[in-house]
């Protein structure tokens, strides 16, 4: 496995995803999104598809002393309207199997990043954040977008609407799981997205970000 790019302990590593790591990628996928549907799951054989389409946009992170597969990332290339930018995640990811992937694409879309809940707090979102935003930089592609998913939204459903959430967050006035940490890898929210996925952690909401290729002058 070629290092892509080392913790600063130098204890885990970002790699390319690789056919074999596929069970264990969906392990983790189970691990960290408890509540999703089950239809919505990423498998050990999408895992493997995803390799084939598009090899450079598949991330995982390991453990070098052990070679555990611990965290992971999948990517794929598309072109983006941002005027309208409403949609649903299975439909963005062709239902997980990535066959939408366009090789000239001039964005990267995130369609999955995951940590093993056994080892976070490591900072391995981080690292794989900045791994994608390398290979975007790398590509001279315009920039990242995901649909983030607000996973401590559902305990204030009651009290604010989605916008009011998203926006405390922004703030720094609420702290959100998974939003929170995009914010702080430089990513901006353009919009929201209902109906995006089937999980109740978010009501179902994605948050669509935005990270700009700061390579590239005047990208709009």
């Amino acid at each position: 496995m070629r290092e892509i790019l080392l913790s600063p302990d130098q204890r885990f590593a970002v790699v390319q995803s690789e056919p074999w790591m596929a069970q264990a990628l969906e392990a983790i996928q189970q691990a960290s999104f408890p509540s999703l549907s089950r239809d919505e799951l990423i498998t050990a054989e999408h895992y493997q598809a995803h390799t084939q389409v598009f090899p450079e946009g598949q991330h995982a992170v390991v453990e070098r002393e052990t070679g555990q597969v611990v965290a992971c990332s999948t990517d794929f290339r598309t072109r983006l309207d941002l005027k309208h930018y409403q949609h649903r995640y299975m439909e963005a990811v062709a239902n997980n199997w990535l066959s939408n992937h366009d090789p000239q694409g001039d964005w990267l879309y995130g369609a999955d990043i995951g940590v093993h809940p056994a080892f976070r707090g490591f900072g391995l979102s981080t690292l794989l954040y900045t791994a994608r935003q390398n290979l975007v930089q790398r590509l001279g592609l315009k920039g990242h977008v995901a649909g983030a998913m607000p996973k401590g939204f559902a305990p204030y459903q009651r009290d604010l609407f989605i916008e009011q959430y998203v926006a405390r967050v922004v703030r720094g006035e609420m702290f959100d799981p998974v939003l929170s940490i995009q914010l702080k890898r430089g990513y901006c929210v353009w919009g929201i997205i209902p109906d995006y996925l089937d999980d109740p952690s978010c009501g179902n909401y994605g948050v669509f970000i935005i990270w700009r290729n700061p390579d590239l002058k005047g990208n709009p």
